[in-house]
């Protein structure tokens, strides 16, 4: 997409929240913070999580427009970003363009859904900058996933990717862990790679609109609560114990490559 791209800023600020008791076994809830983003704007951060589900979702629109979401499925160590792309509809695309990329959860990425659910901030005014930046990963995603059958490896891929059914991606080694747990291997295609097609170019470098190229997007996850802090107290007999007392937040930012069967469908990737 052409144009001033702006960019999320970051802010640092210390956030304060606490880890609020809720009632029931399960607890569904949802926190609203503001972030700033890298160019300096500021902008809404949705977290939701579901103890029940095992699961939490955040949400935010970057500077350029898109609408980035990151589904984190505890129970079957399933992570899936989707990105709401705007369209340029002066170089014949739709509205809008949806990609999912689905990856590994590993344990301590993000906090458990648990405690995601009882995150309370003080002052919701506040804007909120990561305390600490984790390395930006580059993902190799050369398999497609069957959005029909996909239900198996998560039930939120459903819901997520609805809008990107045929946009659906993850990678080899991901996939081989799966395998092992037992998921249906007929869900997965392998993509064409540069070293099976010589010909296959990045989109960036790629002069034919119509022809298929390894296109190349990244997202951001401007704030999120990444690890649990602790805190110490001392009974009346002098017993030293910790508890959960507030949360540690990062940044962290991914760029995918995947195989596109056309560089209209990867117009943001060009050479500048």
């Amino acid at each position: 997409m052409r144009g001033p791209r702006p960019r999320l800023p970051a802010l640092p600020a210390l956030l304060w929240l606490a880890l609020a008791p809720l009632p029931g076994p399960a607890a569904r809830a949802e926190l609203r913070v503001r972030v700033r983003l890298p160019g300096g704007q500021v902008t809404e951060e949705s977290l939701q999580a579901d103890s029940g589900a095992d699961c939490v979702s955040l949400e935010l629109r970057a500077a350029d427009g898109a609408l980035v979401t990151l589904t984190a499925d505890f129970r079957q160590e399933v992570k899936i970003f989707r990105a709401l792309i705007l369209g340029e509809l002066e170089r014949g695309q739709s509205q809008f363009q949806a990609l999912c990329f689905v990856t590994r959860l590993h344990r301590n990425e993000i906090i458990p859904s648990e405690s995601m659910a009882k995150l309370r901030q003080k002052n919701p005014r506040t804007v909120r900058q990561a305390e600490e930046v984790r390395g930006l990963e580059h993902l190799s995603m050369d398999v497609a996933v069957n959005f029909s059958k996909a239900a198996q490896l998560s039930s939120h891929i459903h819901n997520v990717c609805a809008e990107a059914k045929e946009a659906i991606y993850t990678r080899e080694e991901d996939v081989k862990f799966w395998l092992e747990k037992g998921v249906d291997g007929s869900m997965f295609e392998v993509l064409p790679q540069g070293s099976d097609l010589p010909e296959l170019q990045r989109c960036r470098h790629c002069p034919d609109r119509w022809k298929p190229c390894i296109c190349s997007y990244s997202l951001s996850i401007e704030w999120y609560p990444c690890m649990l802090k602790y805190c110490k107290s001392r009974d009346a007999g002098g017993k030293v114990s910790s508890y959960k007392c507030g949360i540690r937040s990062c940044q962290k930012g991914y760029t995918f490559d995947f195989y596109v069967p056309q560089k209209q469908l990867c117009l943001w990737d060009e050479e500048t």
